[in-house]
């Protein structure tokens, strides 16, 4: 369905919409701001042809979970529209140094628009202007009409709306931003946040403000002086010098600043306020849009919700219902009971709450009869570090479970204490039940079970409790069906046991009623909590067997079961920054966008904001009339690097500069600026997040921030890096593995040349270009050997002769030449490459040497395009795949190592194929050997493994 016809078919929809009643509420959804979100929240994924929809993904969960928790009748949804805005105008290079969006998210746009579509809601944009100003307008009609409003958004720019009658809710962590969370981030109250912007500005959007003024003393200053007129008009008493003189230089900056920041609430509506309404979706066509996605689960759980409502009869989906026959809200069917049936037969609930010592032995005891115990626990945040443990869960076998309350206070429904004088209800306190469980947690006898148990293992290693041993559900589904489906336990119940569990916000509510669990009424808390132990020990019992029975023990239990102590200790740790450096940094880019802005704008015929695609197109195309400018369906000229990249190869200086500007500009944002917000203040240190059940390779990846996309081959990189420092007295080591991907081809492949090269301990690409072209080494060249080292790791990604050209510098027909000079030479890698390729075909994925199965998506695809990409993708895959399997084996077996080494060493970072630790000063050579040591011994190849170790002050000096 293309965006007109989804426009047009909302359109006929909303216009036979009952209009939305006076004082009903209004929830306006931040569009834009959940595509990015969604994006960053989940791995590249691909739909069956080979479309990128991660980001539909999760902006499809996201939209499903609202609905279902919002309950509404009036919602939209808004987006920003392309092009430039009338804030441009204003100030050209306001946005202009955002980078453009990933390659793998633009697609997504348009999909996006249409999911909206396929849910029946109104999808809002306006040419000129932001998704903001959408929203602060309608928020503005539907106070007027005395209709309450909630912005689904977290973003810091439409906190200026909250106000009497208007609030946010942040989706992701379930939390409502009231007029106290706004003064709390900004220091004054929601009316005076524009005022704050204008002075400090804001890096990510290029808003300029006052140099030198952050939030907080921008804060101070609208505080004492009422607001930004009367400040810049009183600039002159300000005591600090430094302070004064700026507000007095920069007092048109600031004027500037909140002109851009300031919503404009008064903007023309592409649909009236009472046209913004939730329809009945045709079921039918959103099941139909869901499964060409390739989003199976989604579908699953939606189809089995229409059945249970007696909405699907024979798997077809009636069409939407007429509203005019449609009964009212008021007379819906009440929620469907939750089975609690699995694949086995009926399993009765039999679920206790435990409030004293007594209680909670009986089940220690059952724990031990039975050797297994399934744990999880609960708490009022989703951050380890910081949460408080309010209870934990337990089950002893299926539909047997309990749950043992902690934390919890007074409890709150519909706004009323449920307990006699507020009282907080019986409960264990929480350092007498850690110490009851102690002995069983700890016991080698019993066998704990968690679905990503990573979580619960720091909150009980920040009270002294070592769990072990452990299984993990979550990686177990990984293990066997890697990136073929979501290993969350809410889906694995659904498809697996046939459950629906009980939704977060049942128990917890949402919007302004939500409360954090801990408020949570005990009744409630019980059959969420105990549930959840409950069906993970019912996942493991379905899930475990299989591991012997597709031979996939080995991988779980000697490579991804051991990493969860460790990566959880090392989430725990951190790594410190230095917040000043990375500052000084920040100031530094700053200083040389602005140059390289001041030459693009000397090699440009006329001024123009560097930081829009649609201008620079014209600048290039049009007004340069440089060759090769294509326009898109938008009508405007590609500008994206591959573009710039072609242009700059023939000579066209401006499109260098600006690729130079584009890179260091997300350089900034991305790391210099982004860094200094994520630093703990407690710890001082950045606790990245690592998902180990993300990948479609058993890569991890880290978010929260995202540590492992440092660039390190650039100068900037490096700079980056020397921001990451060890504490007083000790030192940073890095460790990681040399060429172990070129190691791994020439043994996955047997290619008997570069093996003896490896063993020979040869420079590995001197070697490949004497090899390939003939030359002796003692006659070799720098630029032969930068030709063979281009090859030899493009190979590793199924590199074309024309990416390999435009890295070379030379035509096409030259690089495909050497690329067949390399496989008539190496001719065991054509053959192992031609197998693989097949295997994939055959099978759907392709095994590390360690057995892990990468799943390959599009492999049989009838698009030449797709298909190679696919088939890039299945070469690549058992080259990094067991590079990250033989990463986690040393992984696991280091922390031991060292210790009985009697080093003091922490691991901080793993960064593919580097690990960083913080180590004494006086321990660092001794732990880089241990390090060194278990590294090289981690697997037994055909080539040896090598391990080089660096130590510094800083990480950049390290490595």
């Amino acid at each position: 369905m293309t965006d007109q016809t989804a426009a047009d078919t909302t359109a006929d929809t909303a216009a036979d919409a009952t209009t939305t009643t006076a004082g009903e509420e209004l929830y306006l959804v931040d569009g834009s701001g959940f595509i990015f979100r969604a994006f960053h929240a989940l791995p590249i994924l691909t739909r069956p042809d080979g479309t990128p929809v991660n980001a539909v993904l999760g902006f499809t969960n996201m939209l499903t979970k609202l609905l279902a928790d919002l309950k509404a009748q009036a919602v939209a949804v808004v987006f920003d529209a392309k092009g430039d805005t009338f804030r441009s105008n204003i100030y050209p290079a306001y946005k202009a140094q955002r980078p453009e969006p990933p390659e793998e998210l633009k697609p997504q746009f348009a999909l996006i628009r249409e999911a909206t579509h396929a849910f029946c809601l109104p999808c809002l944009e306006l040419e000129g202007f932001e998704a903001d100003d959408l929203i602060a307008t309608y928020a503005r009609l539907a106070r007027e009409a005395g209709r309450p409003v909630t912005i689904v958004s977290s973003d810091k720019d439409l906190m200026q709306l909250v106000g009497p009658g208007v609030r946010m809710f942040d989706p992701l962590k379930n939390k409502p931003i009231g007029p106290a969370e706004v003064a709390e981030k900004f220091g004054v109250p929601p009316e005076k946040v524009v005022d704050v912007q204008a002075l400090a500005g804001d890096s990510v959007d290029n808003v300029p403000g006052v140099p030198g003024i952050g939030v907080k003393t921008a804060a101070q200053l609208i505080q004492e002086y009422g607001d930004l007129e009367s400040l810049l008009a009183r600039a002159g008493e300000i005591k600090q010098p430094a302070r004064r003189q700026k507000l007095i230089d920069f007092a048109d900056q600031a004027r500037v600043s909140r002109r851009l920041v300031l919503l404009d609430q008064n903007v023309p509506v592409p649909e009236p306020l009472e046209k913004l309404t939730v329809r009945e979706p045709d079921h039918q066509k959103l099941i139909d849009f869901l499964r060409a996605q390739g989003f199976r689960s989604v579908v699953a759980r939606l189809e089995a919700e229409l059945k249970k409502d007696g909405r699907i009869v024979d798997g077809a989906a009636p069409a939407a219902p007429d509203p005019a026959t449609a009964p009212p809200p008021d007379a819906a069917a009440p929620p469907p009971v939750r089975s609690p049936a699995t694949p086995a037969g009926e399993v009765v609930q039999r679920y206790e709450l435990v409030q004293s010592l007594d209680a909670l032995a009986v089940w220690i005891d059952r724990a031990r009869e039975t050797g297994l115990l399934a744990v999880d626990t609960e708490t009022d945040s989703l951050t380890p570090s910081t949460a408080t443990l309010v209870g934990i869960s337990l089950a002893t076998e299926p539909g047997l479970a309990c749950y043992i309350p902690l934390a919890h206070g007074p409890a709150q429904g519909s706004g009323q204490l449920d307990f006699d004088g507020g009282a907080p209800p019986p409960q264990i306190p929480t350092d007498a039940c850690l110490e009851a469980l102690k002995d069983v947690l700890e016991d080698p006898s019993v066998l704990k079970i968690g679905h990503n148990f990573k979580f619960d293992h720091q909150l009980f290693a920040r009270s002294g409790v070592r769990v072990t041993p452990t299984d993990d559900t979550m990686l177990i589904s990984y293990v066997l069906e890697g990136g073929g489906q979501g290993h969350g336990m809410d889906d694995l119940a659904l498809k697996l046991l046939g459950h629906t569990t009980i939704p977060y916000s049942d128990v917890c509510g949402t919007g302004r009623n939500a409360i954090t669990f801990d408020r949570v009424p005990l009744d409630k808390a019980l059959a969420y909590a105990a549930e959840d132990a409950d069906i993970t020990l019912r996942l493991w019992k379905a899930l475990k067997p299989r591991l012997v029975a597709e031979r996939m023990v080995t991988v779980y239990e000697t490579i991804d079961r051991p990493l969860v102590p460790v990566v959880a200790d090392m989430e725990r740790c951190g790594v410190r920054i230095d917040r000043a450096e990375l500052s000084r940094l920040s100031r530094d880019l700053g200083t040389r966008l602005e140059e390289i802005a001041g030459e693009v704008q000397r090699l440009s015929p006329r001024p123009f904001n560097i930081g829009s695609p649609k201008q620079l197109g014209e600048i290039l195309f049009e007004d340069l009339s440089l060759p090769g400018g294509k326009k898109g369906k938008t009508g405007a000229y590609s500008t994206d690097s591959s573009v710039l990249e072609g242009l700059a190869e023939q000579g066209a200086e401006i499109a260098q500069r600006v690729l130079d500007w584009r890179q260091l500009a997300k350089l900034k944002s991305t790391y210099t600026d982004a860094l200094q917000e994520q630093i703990d203040a407690r710890t001082g240190r950045v606790h990245t997040s690592f998902a180990m059940a993300a990948t479609s390779t058993g890569r991890l990846s880290s978010t929260d921030p995202n540590l492992q996309n440092i660039p390190i081959r650039t100068e900037e990189g490096r700079k980056i890096r020397r921001a990451f420092v060890a504490e007083p007295g000790c030192k940073l080591l890095s460790v990681d593995y040399s060429q172990i991907e070129l190691r791994l081809v020439a043994d996955i492949a047997d290619i008997a040349a570069l093996k003896q090269a490896f063993h020979d301990g040869l420079d590995i690409h001197a070697a490949t270009a004497s090899q390939v072209f003939g030359i002796p080494l003692d006659k070799m060249t720098g630029e032969i050997r930068r030709k063979a080292k281009a090859i030899n790791f493009g190979i590793i990604y199924g590199i074309s002769g024309f990416g390999l050209g435009r890295q070379l510098g030379i035509p096409p027909g030259e690089a495909n030449a050497f690329i067949k000079a390399y496989l008539e030479r190496f001719h065991e890698l054509k053959a192992w490459m031609d197998k693989t390729k097949a295997f994939a075909r055959e099978h759907g994925h392709v095994p590390t040497l360690f057995g892990r199965k990468c799943r390959i998506n599009g492999i049989q695809e009838k698009n030449p395009a797709k298909r190679a990409f696919a088939e890039r993708q299945a070469i690549n895959a058992p080259i990094q795949g067991t590079a990250a399997d033989i990463m986690k084996r040393a992984m696991a077996r280091v922390p031991d190592a060292l210790a009985a080494g009697g080093s003091k060493a922490r691991m901080l970072l793993q960064v593919h194929d580097e690990l960083l630790f913080e180590v004494p000063e006086g321990e660092a050579e001794e732990a880089a050997r241990i390090v060194r040591r278990v590294m090289e011994g981690a697997a037994t190849l055909g080539v040896p493994l090598v391990a080089e170790a660096g130590i510094g002050d800083t990480w950049g000096d390290a490595h």
